[in-house]
Formats: structure tokens, sequence, C-alpha cells
């Protein structure tokens, strides 16, 4: 997708964001770009507004100023209706505990986003299980996630984020729970499969060596974006 400049044109965009949470201003007028099919690392300090901008660019929280917009739409003036719809069929979320429901075995809280959209539980069940086998998390279909290493309910987690074919994939500190070879698998499997698919993904991380993952960074510091080049 192009504008007629010939430069792409972003599937995701903010512009401007500001956002308090009480009396701290957890955005400062952040602005970033998310091209089709890129992954996008969006690193900071602790505290820095990484989430937040997450939060908003997701239309889980509407900003206090400023405009986010997805494929031509604002996404911060749309009815809640509308941002459901989205989240249930375009979107995708992690999140650093991957937020598994405990009653539900892996194949079913994979499927689960499938059956929200009307699926028969036969075939949603058929392609959850096709997604749990490509994160690598074969033979654990019938296990719950208290019954699950942290690396294998994440992998299911990144499945279930997957599994209606979104067209982005907001990742909130996916690794930021597991050890180091938990993460390796777990940004292994997410990067591959987000570039066999198409799929944007927007990620959020402390960690230097899971931003390498990305094909792009951009650095958060007291909410607002750092330019290139400039050290925060």
């Amino acid at each position: 997708m192009s504008n007629q400049g010939g430069s792409p044109v972003p599937l995701l965009a903010a512009r401007d964001l500001v956002k308090a949470h009480g009396r701290t201003e957890a955005l400062r007028g952040a602005s970033v770009e998310l091209a089709p099919g890129e992954i996008l690392a969006v690193t900071g300090a602790s505290g820095s507004g990484k989430s937040t901008l997450l939060h908003c660019l997701a239309g889980i929280a509407r900003p206090d100023s400023g405009a986010v917009t997805y494929a031509g739409e604002r996404l911060d003036q749309l009815p809640e209706r509308r941002l459901s719809e989205l989240r249930r069929t375009e979107f995708g979320v992690v999140f650093q505990f991957g937020q598994l429901i405990p009653e539900l075995t892996a194949l079913d809280n994979v499927a689960l986003p499938l059956l929200l959209a009307g699926a028969h539980r036969s075939k949603a069940q058929a392609a959850a299980g096709e997604w749990l086998e490509r994160f690598g998390v074969r033979g654990q279909e019938e296990l719950r996630p208290g019954e699950m290493s942290g690396g294998q309910a994440q992998r299911a987690a990144l499945a279930r984020a997957l599994v209606t074919g979104p067209k982005v994939v907001f990742a909130d500190e996916p690794t930021g729970a597991l050890d180091s070879l938990a993460s390796e698998q777990v940004m292994t499997a997410l990067a591959h499969t987000a570039r066999e698919s198409g799929t944007a993904v927007l990620l959020v991380t402390h960690d230097a060596q899971v931003a390498a993952y990305a094909d792009r960074e951009v650095r958060l510091s007291d909410g607002t974006v750092v330019p290139q080049g400039v050290t925060a």
C-alpha cells in the first residue's frame, strides 16, 4: 500500500497523542506509524508510556487528545461496539502474562475467539489445533494454563491472538515473565508466523534482545518518541 509519492501508507498511525492517568501524563505528544506487515518494537524505560501507547493504538484506551488512525478510520472516535468488533476480527492482543482463561484447556482458549465470531465448534477447534502446532505447543491441547510452563502458555496466548487472522497483533511485554530460552522460543515463533502471514506487530518491550526481532524500533522517553540518533 502506498500513496502517490510512492512512500508506504501506514496501516496504523498515532499523531500527537496525549494521555494522562490522574495527574500523571503518560503520553505527551507521541507519534508513531506501523506499516502493513511490519514488526515494530516500542522500547523505553519503565514508566515511559509504552503500554499506554499500545492501549491507545489498540483501541483499549482513548487518548485525551491527538488522533489514532487505522486503515483510514479514526480509531479514537469510533463507538465501543465498532472497537470491540475490530478487537475480535482485525486485532490480536497478547499481554505479559498471556491472560488465558484458567478453567479452559489450551485448545479451548485458542478456539474461543473463533467461537465468539460464530464459527462451528469443530471448525474452531480444528483451527486452534493447527495454530497450537504452528507455535510448537503440540500435545498440550488438553492442558489448562496452570499445567503448562510459562513459555508454553505464552505461545498458546500468541496462537489465540493470531487464530482469527488479524491484521495487527499488539504484544505488550510478551516475554516479560519468561526466562531467556522461553523468550527466544516465543519471539522466534511470533516473528516467523507474523512474517509468514503478513501480520503487522506492535511489540512493547524493555528488552533489547526482544526488540532485535523487529524490523524497526522507536524509543519512548517521558511520553514522547525520541528522535533517532538522540540519546535520552
